[in-house]
């Protein structure tokens, strides 16, 4: 199968494809972390290139984000030289049926926050693969920790009945380290009922930046699935 017949990876540049196509001219947008964020800021560029958007910039929500901008040619600003942000676009590593969020597989959950949270608009974009019923189903929440505080951060999520482990980089001997300078430490917990007060509780610990549960903040949330071998996209 070549990468141009993988439905797969066809149902992400469509689910890319569609948020995409929710960006208007002359707009400030988020650009999130991922690899179907990624699509998304393809087909901004390409929009750009083409004329049919003008007048965008982007706010980076990560080093991947930037470069990738860059890459297909959108022009980027900070949060100091602007006062809103129109629309963001991010992925998500779950999503439940309140459109709560888990964030921070690729430890960006800081900067990702920040972003779309200022957002008037936030667009989530997914594969169907991330949908639970019950957030913390499946993957754990990432915890970005600044690093003399790792052991008592541990102690602390462990008492909240977390069950923390140091993330490790992949090719690299050691810890992953944010682009922040910081580690992240990714809690397990065998269920998250209120994941309202969990993430304020979470941020409450000494030393810690932030967290990847994301409450009441998505306002649309677009879904890849794959259905007799085709991609398709709906809204949740």
């Amino acid at each position: 199968m070549t990468a141009a017949t993988d439905p797969v990876k066809l149902m992400k540049q469509q689910v890319g494809k569609a948020a995409a196509d929710l960006v208007k001219s002359g707009s400030i947008v988020g650009l999130g972390t991922g690899s179907t964020t990624a699509y998304a800021i393809q087909y901004i560029g390409e929009r750009l290139k083409s004329g049919e958007l003008k007048d965008i910039v982007g706010v980076p929500t990560s080093f991947q984000a930037e470069v990738l901008a860059k890459e297909y040619g959108i022009p980027l600003t900070t949060l100091d030289a602007i006062d809103h942000i129109d629309i963001a676009i991010d992925g998500a590593d779950e999503v439940d049926l309140q459109k709560n969020l888990i964030k921070g597989g690729g430890a960006a959950h800081t900067r990702e926050k920040v972003v779309d949270y200022l957002a008037d608009q936030f667009i989530v974009v997914v594969d169907g693969g991330k949908l639970v019923d019950r957030l913390g189903s499946v993957f754990a929440v990432p915890v970005e920790v600044i690093p003399m505080a790792i052991t008592p951060v541990m102690r602390a999520v462990t008492q909240l009945g977390g069950k923390p482990e140091l993330r490790m980089g992949v090719k690299k001997a050691g810890p992953v380290i944010t682009d922040q300078g910081n580690m992240v430490i990714d809690v397990k917990f065998d269920s998250i009922d209120d994941p309202v007060n969990l993430e304020k509780t979470l941020n409450n610990i000494p030393g810690v930046l932030e967290n990847g549960i994301f409450v009441n903040c998505a306002d649309r949330v677009l879904i890849g699935e794959v259905k007799d071998g085709q991609p398709v996209v709906r809204e949740m």
